[in-house]
């Protein structure tokens, strides 16, 4: 996918912190996404930030995937991304790649 922009954290102005809590959004987007459907709508917490990437939306689409956009690991307890779950079973989480664009702030966070 390519390097990093710069070798900080990625996290600047707007950017997210480690343990920020964030909802992905949940709007439609024809084509070309990055951002896994049964996640959409989903609430978690940054984990890291990896850097500044190229847009792959736009790369796949034949554009030049400018401007970069900063991409994040975030994690979800499991419950919480799957209906009927079983939350006894442990304190099982899940870990998803997302670009900044498609994270806001999560609700009272």
């Amino acid at each position: 996918m390519g390097r990093a922009v710069s070798g900080d954290s990625g996290v600047g102005e707007g950017g997210f912190r480690d343990g920020a809590a964030v909802r992905v959004k949940s709007h439609f987007q024809a084509g070309h996404v990055r951002t896994p459907f049964y996640i959409k709508g989903k609430t978690g917490w940054v984990e890291r930030c990896y850097g500044e990437f190229r847009n792959p939306e736009s790369l796949g689409h034949g554009g030049d995937g400018m401007p970069r956009v900063r991409l994040y690991l975030v994690g979800f307890h499991q419950k919480d991304v799957w209906d009927g779950y079983d939350a006894a079973a442990g304190n099982d989480k899940v870990f998803v790649d997302i670009f900044e664009h498609w994270l806001e702030p999560a609700a009272g966070a």
